[in-house]
């Protein structure tokens, strides 16, 4: 397919003094040459592909037009040129549109090619000698077998040897094959020094070796004994299989057909209508049926007589147990095919309100180090975000100009029409394609916007006439000076029925529409952004004010060349604000002085450092909402969507033209108002934590309150924090190599986490009409699809979907009966799947089902913990037993005792003898028997 031709660099803007535009020349872009066979050995031939479509209107439809005894036909050149000019790009000969307008002759040669012989149904011969050739060929069989009718003798006939075309048998592929090339990367080194080192002057002198001490070394050659290789073993290995036969058997297949019969109603003539209508017969008959058949009437009128009983009985089992659709099916794939760098896709977004439109951000797949070395190739290459429509799967709608590549942008929950993006350098770029909503809502992309809408396959489409490309230039860019410091990683919308202030403190919205933003970046901040001014429309810059209200193109505040009719020339010079014609004026008050309305730092507590945000969640997504079972509610979330466009644009002013309106209100506080979220980091942590300041007791300033709850679960970079669209206190964490599912306000940690993937995951996504059901993405390009009421150990099912890194996933319901899921790859392919049945339709109360398991996995938590405190316990009592024992306080038995008393009595009675004896009052015999008695 030819090259779209490149779009024109943007003019200079005007200077001050009033310089023109200069007009830059349009750079033509050679055609691509068609392929052709000449590594075959015929430069000639050229392989095609003719659909259905094509061969009807060329009349040379396969095995019909072409037969055996001729696969060929001729084609009038002007018939050819006349296809590739109303079909354009979508006509079948557009790959070979140069050799078409080049033939010298008025037909062209195609020829079906029925074995494949050059890898395509059908080749074109692009020569008119190549075509000569070719009929030569063919009509030489003819004249031999006239030959042989006419000769009625067995006679030795010399035949003149005919030259025929050379065929390929794939000699060259083994030429090719048997060729040494370089199969290893080359290693490449990178040696540096400092600047201030360069242009040093350097002085060589001579020096004696043996006079100076250690300069010089000799290293003799060796030999090393633990490098000498001797054969000990060597594995040999035998393998026995069986015989296999292969036997197959066809059975013949009859091709069903519809048949039809018209027969004509039979009817009685009048003269038997006479007779049974005086018939005594049919009156009784009709006087005997009235009673029951009118009972019949009033049962059907009082109960549905078509209802299936069967499935009220238990619940539909097909969602678990059917398998004969359970698996994503391809529906449409896009590749920006203009682009000439490499690039992968970092996110991806569907429309609110047009269906069929999906919108991505691409970034250049290098390193850093890569990025400083191609830093000048980079500044020539756009950073778009593309719109893509299911109409025209090659030529983006729209293409969104930024600075630098946008990793994460989102719409407006408000006014679709305005875009917010973060770049990898820290800047917020902010769009408004209001004027351009009538290009991308008049796109053909299924009809009309009813929930009987089904999307037509891609070949039915009818892309449109104007394939120009339209870049959208940026409204608004924030300072680089006061922002982000290194690559934004998630950026979200504040719901429109709040507002913070540079405190944290949450209050009513005065404007009544999204007008704050949040970011988070690698350089371990969290940012609030408020699109409003800063100040009131009384005390802002005059020039400011009045570029932000007008539509012109250009306001310039002074005049250089009146210095004799105002007076106060001498005065500091105002600035001249131009707008290009083609950029609205909606945040001109923004463009390079936006600053964040407040900053938070993640601390890990007594050291200095901090985390590192990638993803966040602060509360129930705006696009999403509370389904109870079916997507009906979904669909109704979509149609009040659609009512708030419609309402902003038959309103006169359009709120976002008017951003001071509401600025001077009164802020009323809201009180009870949650205001924690979770964070997850670059170092797989997940932090629930709170955006609200607090007043440091030795500093007096206004500081970030430390983390409520830090969990160590991910073995990797976070790359996903989601809620669900059915419990918004349920949140899905995809991160390293494992999944976890959080519940709000539990702190003893997740429901939900899963083992050790066999490869690392890079994404993740719930389901948006089945509460137990989520996908998540690999690096090797599979897409592990989990169903909690069927398996909560494993995923129910994993498909493969692309060869590379899966880099985001985005599901979207289009009606009730299709839905879509798109997924991107490292490689800048956006996979369009359609969801089946079984995977997109829940179960009944299945809803209360998947409530009842975070409910019971929270019990289980709860258990758990008392546990570990009855654990603790335990573990603190056998410690103090063990204390106990190394004391060894030893205990008297009344035994031990008894005798021990009796032991002293004994000595104390013989002390009494002895000293009574000694004193004369008693005798020896008395002594004795007085010890005896004892």
């Amino acid at each position: 397919m030819a090259p779209k031709p490149q779009k024109s660099p943007k003019g200079q803007r005007k200077g001050q003094g009033g310089k023109k535009k200069i007009k830059p020349s349009i750079p033509v872009v050679e055609e691509e040459e068609p392929m052709n066979m000449e590594s075959m050995g015929h430069p000639e031939i050229y392989p095609l592909v003719l659909t259905t479509r094509t061969q009807e209107i060329f009349n040379c439809r396969a095995d019909e037009d072409f037969t055996d005894e001729q696969p060929y036909k001729l084609i009038k050149k002007d018939d050819i040129l006349a296809d590739m000019l109303n079909r354009a790009a979508v006509s079948d000969f557009h790959p070979v549109k140069k050799i078409v307008r080049e033939y010298p002759g008025d037909e062209l040669l195609l020829v079906y090619d029925k074995d494949f012989k050059y890898g395509l149904n059908f080749y074109l011969i692009g020569t008119e000698e190549g075509k000569e050739n070719f009929l030569k060929t063919q009509e030489v069989p003819e004249e031999q077998e006239e030959l042989k009718e006419h000769t009625s003798e067995d006679l030795y006939i010399y035949k003149p040897p005919v030259s025929k075309p050379w065929v390929s048998l794939g000699s060259e592929k083994e030429i090719e094959e048997e060729s040494v090339k370089e199969s290893k990367r080359r290693v490449t080194y990178m040696i540096s020094r400092k600047r201030s080192q360069f242009g040093a002057p350097v002085t060589f002198s001579d020096q004696n070796a043996s006079s100076i001490k250690d300069a010089y070394i000799e290293c003799t050659s060796y030999t090393d004994k633990n490098f000498t290789l001797t054969q000990i073993e060597k594995d040999i290995g035998l393998q026995v299989i069986p015989e296999v036969k292969g036997v197959s058997t066809q059975t013949k297949w009859a091709f069903p057909k519809n048949a039809t019969t018209q027969y004509y109603a039979r009817e009685f003539s009048e003269e038997e209508k006479e007779a049974l209508e005086q018939s005594k017969t049919l009156v009784d008959f009709l006087n005997n049926v009235s009673t029951s058949v009118e009972i019949a009437l009033q049962q059907n009128e009082i109960m549905n007589t078509f209802i299936d009983d069967w499935k009220n009985l238990a619940e539909e089992e097909s969602t678990f147990g059917d398998k004969t659709d359970t698996h994503l099916k391809e529906y449409q794939s896009f590749t920006d095919l203009h682009s000439t760098m490499e690039k992968m896709i970092t996110c991806v977004s569907w429309h609110p309100t047009i269906y069929g439109l999906i919108v991505v951000s691409v970034a250049v797949r290098l390193s850093y180090e890569e990025r400083v070395h191609f830093s000048g190739k980079l500044l020539l290459q756009p950073s778009l975000l593309l719109f893509w429509s299911f109409s025209d799967p090659i030529h983006p709608q729209l293409m969104l100009e930024s600075p630098d590549d946008i990793f994460c942008f989102e719409f407006c929950p408000s006014d679709p029409n305005i875009i917010a993006g973060g770049c990898i350098n820290g800047q917020i770029v902010l769009w408004d394609i209001t004027s351009h909503a009538d290009r991308i809502e008049n796109i053909k992309a299924g009809g009309s916007r009813s929930k009987k809408a089904i999307l037509k396959p891609m070949f039915l489409l009818e892309p449109d006439s104007n394939k120009e490309a339209m870049y959208i230039r940026h409204c608004a860019v924030s300072s680089i000076e006061n922002g982000h410091r290194k690559v934004i990683t998630d950026i979200h919308w504040l719901p429109d029925s709040f507002e913070i202030n540079r405190m944290g403190s949450v209050f009513e919205n005065r404007s009544g529409i999204n007008c704050q933003l949040v970011t988070c970046s690698a350089d371990c901040t969290i940012c609030f952004w408020d699109i409003r001014p800063q100040k009131p429309a009384s005390t802002a810059a005059p020039a400011t004010t009045a570029a932000a209200a007008s539509t012109t193109t250009a306001i310039t505040t002074t005049n250089n060349h009146t210095n004799s009719q105002q007076p106060t020339t001498e005065k500091k010079k105002e600035e001249t604000i131009e707008i290009p014609f083609d950029v609205p004026s909606t945040f001109l008050h923004l463009d390079l002085s936006w600053k964040p309305l407040s900053r938070i730092k993640l601390s890990k507590g007594e050291t200095s450092l901090d985390h590192c945000p990638t993803k966040l969640s602060l509360g129930e997504d705006p696009f999403l909402c509370k389904m109870q079972g079916t997507s009906s509610i979904h669909v109704l979330l979509k149609e009040k969507v659609l009512s708030q466009v419609k309402a902003l644009k038959s309103a006169e002013v359009n709120p976002y033209h008017n951003l001071e309106a509401g600025i001077a209100n009164i802020l009323k506080p809201i009180e009870d108002f949650c205001t924690k979220f979770f964070v997850g980091t670059e170092e797989g942590e997940v932090i629930y934590t709170d955006w609200k300041m607090e007043r440091d007791s030795e500093t007096g300033r206004f500081m970030p309150k430390k983390p409520v709850n830090l969990y160590t679960v991910h073995d990797g970079s976070v790359h996903t924090v989601q809620r669900s669209p059915f419990y918004n206190d349920i949140i899905l964490t995809v991160g390293g190599w494992n999944v976890a599912i959080w519940k709000e306000e539990v702190m003893s940690g997740p429901l939900l986490q899963t083992c050790c993937a066999p490869k690392r995951y890079t994404s993740g996504a719930w389901s948006l009409t089945r509460p137990g059901v989520f996908y998540i993405g690999r690096e090797d390009g599979y897409v592990d699809i989990w169903d909690l009421l069927e398996k909560t150990h494993e995923p129910a099912q994993s498909q493969n979907i692309c060869i590379t890194m899966i880099t985001y996933i985005k599901p979207w319901t289009f009606s009730s009966k299709q839905q879509f899921i798109a997924i991107a790859d490292y490689y800048g392919t956006l996979h369009i799947l359609e969801i089946p049945w079984t995977l997109s339709h829940p179960s009944f109360n299945e809803v209360a089902s998947v409530n009842y398991y975070f409910e019971r996995e929270v019990k289980h938590l709860d258990y758990v913990q008392q546990r570990k405190l009855i654990r603790e316990e335990e573990k603190k009592e056998i410690a103090l037993e063990l204390v106990k024992k190394k004391t060894k306080v030893y205990t008297k038995t009344k035994e031990q005792m008894e005798a021990e008393l009796k032991l002293e009595y004994e000595s104390y009675l013989e002390l009494e003898k002895s000293i009574l004896f000694n004193l004369g009052l008693t005798k020896v015999s008395e002594k004795v028997s007085y010890l005896d008695m004892a």
